[in-house]
């Protein structure tokens, strides 16, 4: 077993779980740079000049820290907006990730709190944990601020609501995110982090996780103390 999850595991009594990527791939079958076109189209509309590094970005989240910069709110809350509309399409045919229900079931079980913590949209993450009944497992649910990306992650603020909202101590809790910026908010606060490196450019690019982890399996054997078969460890070279 991997000895640095299993020491993070081990001192955890809450999860606070990133939701694209550990929990589901969102825009497996939605995808993401159609919907950041949308996006961009959208501020095109308005009359907006796209600058050329946005021209091409894949991430629709970036088209909407990038439409804040323009320091007009009424064009924020229209990305926003339809942004939400998007991943609302998406999680209804978005790709569970493997392990996900089993770690949360598991967690649960052990008598584990659990929020999710997410740059997503709240309404988008509840839709899907309906869906594939898990919202009974998870309270709360922090998503963006609307229309304020400057509060998503890596600003701590949705960790520290998460963890006010469980009336936990960070250093209670574990957070299990796929990118720098989950790992940059939970450690703002002290709360220790678990790197989801499903892909080798996430593995080195969490490195400064607590412990890294290459499938959610992972995480049912350390909450458990069996191997879960199918299940693999972090690598380099996956």
């Amino acid at each position: 077993m991997n000895a640095e999850l299993a020491a993070v595991i081990g001192r955890a009594r809450f999860l606070l779980l990133d939701f694209d990527g550990p929990v589901c791939k969102v825009f497996a079958n939605h995808p993401a740079p159609q919907v950041a076109a949308t996006l961009r189209r959208l501020l095109v509309d308005q009359g907006i000049t796209i600058p050329p590094d946005l021209l091409d970005e894949p991430d629709p989240l970036a088209v909407l820290r990038w439409s804040a910069t323009l320091d007009r709110p009424a064009i924020v809350r229209r990305v926003d907006d339809a942004l939400r509309s998007a991943e609302l399409d998406a999680v209804a045919v978005a790709e569970p990730t493997p392990y996900a229900r089993e770690v949360i079931v598991t967690a649960h079980r052990a008598q584990h709190g659990i929020a999710i913590v997410s740059n997503n949209s709240a309404d988008a993450i509840n839709r899907y944990l309906i869906a594939q009944q898990l919202d009974a497992y998870i309270k709360p649910v922090i998503g963006r601020p609307h229309a304020g990306p400057a509060g998503m992650k890596p600003n701590p603020a949705p960790v520290l609501a998460a963890i006010c909202e469980l009336h936990a101590h960070p250093e209670d809790c574990v957070l299990i995110g796929d990118s720098p910026t989950d790992i940059e908010a939970a450690q703002a606060v002290g709360v220790p982090t678990i790197g989801y490196a499903n892909k080798t450019r996430k593995y080195h690019r969490l490195s400064e996780s607590d412990a890294i982890i290459g499938s959610m399996a992972e995480v049912v054997t350390a909450l458990t103390g069996r191997r879960v078969r199918g299940g693999r460890p972090a690598s380099h070279g996956d």
